[in-house]
């Protein structure tokens, strides 16, 4: 069980270098020592802090699934009535502005869920569900709106339009490439594909 005790600067920084670690090395690799090595403390100290390695993993993906629902949440109401096109364009930017510009959470979230210890991957399965289901409903309003083919697999779509934007993290340089950019090739082959539609 993660530990609720309140949130201290020591722990943020556990945390911070823990998630960086977890991003660069992968979770097995990046041992409490080396977390404890890279705060400056010793090992032991991080247990004042967290249960466990697995606990520590648990707080930083919660987090990273934060980032992306305040960030879906904020693109709901900035575009609230607009049109469709433009819903799902801001949706595509602030989902790839969670991954790219909130620190390391997000980004470790998406890296290392897969691999995580059964034990974590089932206490954050119901919050990570909850998210993808914000993006069904944004995927069944397009549909219903006419704005993606009343044939859409909203299923199919979803995991395609996220798994899209999520391996971006292991190709993409926010420091080489426009972030903007990115998320206009993304909204556009969502919406068209990359091929031009066939008259009728």
């Amino acid at each position: 069980m993660v530990q609720t005790a309140a949130e201290t600067p020591g722990r943020d920084r556990i945390l911070d270098e823990a998630a960086a670690l977890f991003l660069e090395h992968g979770y097995e690799a990046a041992s409490v020592r080396r977390i404890a090595e890279a705060v400056g403390m010793r090992a032991a100290s991080i247990y004042h802090h967290f249960n466990s390695k697995e606990d520590l993993l648990e707080v930083i993906l919660r987090r990273g699934l934060e980032v992306m629902t305040v960030a879906f949440d904020h693109a709901s109401t900035a575009t609230l009535g607009a049109p469709g096109r433009e819903r799902l364009a801001a949706h595509v930017r602030a989902h790839l502005a969670a991954l790219y510009e909130n620190g390391p959470y997000t980004a470790t979230h998406v890296t290392t869920f897969r691999t995580a210890p059964e034990s974590v991957r089932t206490t954050i399965v119901p919050q990570r569900d909850a998210y993808e289901a914000l993006w069904t409903t944004l995927l069944d309003d397009l549909v219903t709106s006419g704005v993606l083919t009343p044939d859409t697999a909203v299923g199919p779509a979803r995991l395609m339009l996220l798994g899209g934007m999520n391996a971006s993290v292991e190709w993409f340089d926010p420091q080489r490439g426009s972030l903007d950019d990115l998320a206009g090739l993304i909204t556009r082959q969502t919406l068209y594909g990359l091929a031009t539609p066939l008259e009728d």
